[in-house]
């Protein structure tokens, strides 16, 4: 899968009253579905995605893993 990330993206989750929250700025919802999108793709390998602080989210942020499944 290629993705795109817009430039100056910012994405932040964390976890409130046991809902998961993440938070952007534009630029980081159009990344977030560029990512969603390459992982509806039919031909998308590796079925999910990681984000964490380490890999485009924001200090402090909670994990968050995004999985395809099939239906």
């Amino acid at each position: 899968m290629e993705f795109k990330w817009e430039n100056s993206f910012a994405i932040a989750t964390r976890i409130e009253n046991g809902a998961i929250v993440v938070s952007a700025n534009a630029a980081g919802v159009r990344s977030l579905a560029n990512r969603f999108l390459a992982l509806a793709d039919e031909g998308a390998r590796g079925a999910h995605f990681h984000l964490d602080e380490f890999n485009s989210l924001e200090e402090d942020s909670t994990e968050l893993i995004v999985e395809k499944v099939d239906s």
